[in-house]
């Protein structure tokens, strides 16, 4: 441990090195923020952790989610509005999502788009440098002094014409912890920890400049998860003196349960909220992970789980229709192509399917979109800004929307499974999850952009299949030990083209990992929480 850290802060323990930028972050005043966040809110946090696991225990059971009853006056309430949008976030036409590194967050901020969602979540690995350096970036970004020198001399720095994207930073989900710092001898919540660092070091930063500390919030269950949010809100903004109301912060829905709780959400943040987005690999995820036990659940592979199909068009709709009516924005998700540099007929390919999915989300009713590459950046604006002259159709009300509740239950579509699909998913979970183990976030692979989210459909549709003995369209009856074949295989395939770069590869521990999640029997929550003891590096204990 760095002796540049002297301050003690009773009840916590800082479990990492830390080096001189990283001290200033963990100084003694911001410890005790976090550390109060902690003993304040996690008490609350592991309450509703434990509803997660009696609701999914009713799901087994065959209880199938429904709007709520009890709050059915929430919904049916026409009158009340959610806070106007914020300085920087009236215009979210194009949002550029990526991982915390200082040379990603330049590019981002750069790149012409509306926003940056900088991603402590889905496209970082919780490694200590990854979160702590994370952090450093965010405050030297935010106060425009920012820079970075790569091995071969090139220096990359902000622009000076002022046309920086807004800032917007995803912390982690109410499900992980952050084991580097104990609070009284507890894991610290890694929600607490990430959005408690950032908030306490640059929310006035901000502010000066003419912005705010504004959110996204991933991998919410219910309302009442949302309403834990406000009320760390509240407690933060009172604790620097700053008014309620000053964060703001969009919701990810990318859980079938919260697409049952949209209002509710957003009623629970509502002098904080700045809309909704269609986390759309997640929610596939979450809908496979929330129904696994049932076989009329099973879904085709991935490609043909599109945003056109019944239970993911009726999500769409719903979203928007809920976002408009109270005033905030309904923003899209990410298509996961990605340049293709080589090959220009391939490129044209997928660059055509990234302007039908912005076409798709524009004419739908959205109000902006994201994209993972700054040069896709040009293709979105160029849809929306067709389409959506103006910074967004709050007006659109869709009136015409009905979803009920076995709406956003109806997989009613054609597709199957086939060989090359299981193989597929083989190859993007071993490939992430070894990525992963390094401490990288997100990859490409098959010349898609994959991170946590899309590794789990891979891994949870392979789990499903396994579990209720799918049929492949080459006739094959799927089975446990038939997905640990594939493994096996795919992971000699690595092993052959690697050659002596495989031993020093994680691929060996990823596919250890992997195994234990294919065959239709043990299911892990989340990869993240899977893998997360295998990347968490403990240092000399320091009582700070």
């Amino acid at each position: 441990m760095s002796s540049l850290l002297k301050s003690i802060v009773p009840g916590v323990a800082v479990l990492a090195p830390v080096d001189a930028a990283q001290a200033s972050i963990l100084s003694k005043e911001a410890l005790v923020f976090i550390s109060t966040l902690q003993r304040t809110f996690n008490p609350i946090r592991k309450t509703l952790l434990q509803n997660r696991v009696y609701r999914q225990q009713a799901l087994d059971r065959g209880v199938l989610p429904d709007f709520l009853p009890e709050t059915a006056y929430i919904r049916n309430d026409s009158n009340w509005r959610a806070a106007a949008p914020a300085p920087g976030l009236q215009d979210r036409r194009v949002e550029i999502t990526g991982p915390v590194d200082r040379k990603m967050v330049i590019n981002a901020l750069n790149s012409g788009a509306s926003t940056f969602m900088a991603d402590f979540e889905d496209s970082s690995a919780p490694t200590w440098d990854v979160l702590i350096s994370g952090q450093v970036n965010m405050r030297d970004a935010i106060r425009e002094t920012i820079s970075f020198t790569n091995p071969n001399g090139k220096k990359y720095e902000l622009r000076k014409d002022g046309k920086l994207s807004t800032l917007i930073v995803r912390p982690r989900g109410w499900h992980m912890v952050e084991k580097h710092v104990l609070v009284d001898g507890e894991p610290m919540s890694a929600s607490l920890f990430d959005f408690g660092l950032y908030f306490f070091h640059n929310a006035k930063e901000l502010i000066k400049r003419g912005k705010g500390p504004y959110f996204y919030l991933p991998k919410m269950e219910s309302h009442l998860e949302a309403r834990l949010w406000n009320d760390v809100f509240n407690i933060s903004q009172d604790a620097i003196n700053i008014p309620r109301g000053t964060i703001r912060g969009t919701v990810l829905i990318e859980t079938i349960l919260a697409a049952y709780e949209m209002d509710e959400i957003i009623y629970e943040l509502r002098e904080h909220s700045s809309g909704l987005n269609c986390g759309r690999w997640d929610y596939i995820f979450s809908f496979i992970k929330k129904f696994r036990q049932h076989p009329q659940f099973v879904l085709p592979e991935r490609s043909s789980v599109t945003m056109t199909v019944p239970f993911m068009s009726a999500y769409v709709s719903l979203l928007i229709q809920t976002c408009h009516k109270r005033g905030v924005h309904a923003m899209g998700g990410m298509a996961a192509q990605i340049p293709i540099k080589n090959d220009p007929k391939a490129n044209e390919v997928a660059m055509a399917k990234v302007r039908a999915d912005k076409l798709r989300e524009v004419t739908a009713g959205h109000d902006g979109t994201w994209v993972a590459h700054p040069d896709l950046v040009k293709i979105a604006f160029e849809v929306f800004n067709e389409h959506m002259p103006q910074p967004n159709q709050l007006h659109v009300r869709r009136e015409d929307v009905v979803v009920k509740n076995t709406d956003l239950l109806d997989i009613n579509f054609k597709g199957g499974v086939s060989d090359k699909g299981i193989r597929d998913n083989i190859q993007i979970g071993l490939a992430y999850m070894e990525s992963w183990l390094r401490g990288v976030g997100c990859v490409p692979i098959h010349n898609l952009m994959e991170d946590a989210a899309t590794a789990e459909i891979s891994r949870s549709q392979l789990w499903q299949w396994a579990r209720h003995n799918a049929v492949t369209t080459e006739g094959k009856t799927v089975t446990g030990a038939y997905m640990l074949q594939i493994l096996d295989e795919e992971t000699e395939k690595i092993r052959q083209q690697l050659g002596d770069k495989y031993a020093s590869s994680k691929y060996e521990a990823a596919k250890k990992a992997f195994a234990t999640n294919v065959t239709g029997e043990q299911y892990d929550d989340f990869l993240t929480t899977l893998l997360y003891d295998d990347i968490v590096s403990v240092g000399s204990k320091s009582r700070l």
